[in-house]
């Protein structure tokens, strides 16, 4: 009987050795999940007349989730293209001008050649070309004087154009268009509020691909690369949750280790922020806690 029992206990012993040795197995990293999160804000001043944006909703890209009034702009700029048609008339007025002389300066200019052909023919005389020329002088005077005329209207319509293109680029940004594809993280305004230039209308954040930051020590350095295959880990109902996760960014130079989340003895250390890029399918949170594993064997 002697036997057994001390089968039983030799047994007993490994199996807790074995179990020992397997809780004692850590991580290669821990840290938390983060996204780029993007704040959304007014590009002009005015009522919120629609704003469809509610937190945890899903949108995409280009997408036109609301506008800001747009009736004053679009008065002001009725006014402009009265303005600039106004002018525009004035300028019709002195072009025409210019076109008529224009016309009896290339009828000069006929005649002159007609002169000159006649003077080397001996049948005209060398006053008829010297009024001729005379007469060209004095066209070219007129057009000039003219287009300075012109000048203070054409500067002037110029001037109102510019003025229509910026009130239009204000009218396009009162637009709110959706930048990316993500998920609605918080709402800062609700429709009907007034808004200004610059105040935050919502939080969004491309939730499909999450990255955990995690801190390496320099010794761990040797053992990972940019893109690279790891192993992450979240706390489940039944266990740990395994994920697939991709290196890609490690930081170029050391920091010392952040007090929050280590001893005192290990915040004399320097570490290297790594960060693991995984898919997610829905179950990943900003602020969740990971493990990485450099093995996907680790259990």
């Amino acid at each position: 009987m002697k036997i057994p029992k001390l089968i039983i206990l030799i047994g007993f012993t490994a199996s807790t050795l074995l179990s020992c040795k397997k809780g004692n197995e850590r991580a290669d990293g821990y840290g938390n999940f983060e996204a780029t999160e993007i704040t959304i804000s007014a590009e002009n001043n005015g009522k919120l007349l629609q704003f469809n944006v509610n937190e945890g909703m899903s949108l995409t890209k280009n997408t036109f989730v609301g506008y800001i009034d747009t009736i004053p702009l679009s008065l002001k700029r009725e006014q402009l293209i009265t303005s600039k048609n106004t002018v525009s008339s004035k300028s019709r007025g002195v072009l025409s001008q210019i076109n008529v002389l224009n016309a009896q300066l290339k009828t000069a200019n006929i005649n002159k050649t007609r002169a000159q052909n006649l003077l080397r023919d001996n049948a005209g005389t060398q006053k008829q070309l010297d009024d001729i020329n005379g007469q060209i002088n004095t066209l070219k005077q007129q057009i000039k004087s003219v287009r300075s005329q012109n000048k203070p209207v054409v500067s002037e319509y110029q001037n109102i154009a510019v003025q229509i293109k910026q009130i239009q680029d204000q009218i396009n940004k009162c637009k709110i268009i959706n930048p990316i594809n993500g998920t609605v993280l918080t709402t800062y305004a609700e429709e009907n509020e007034i808004t200004t230039f610059g105040k935050p209308l919502y939080k969004i954040a491309d939730l499909s691909t999450m990255e955990l930051r995690v801190y390496i020590s320099e010794t761990q350095l040797s053992e990972i690369k940019i893109g690279q295959q790891v192993t992450v880990k979240i706390d489940a109902k039944d266990g740990m949750k395994n994920f697939k996760g991709t290196v890609a960014w490690i930081a170029s130079e050391g920091e010392f280790t952040p007090k929050i989340i280590q001893t005192k003895e290990e915040r004399t250390a320097l570490v290297y922020a790594v960060k693991i890029s995984v898919k997610n399918d829905g179950s990943l949170k900003i602020g969740m806690p990971a493990e990485m594993w450099l093995n996907n064997t680790s259990e």
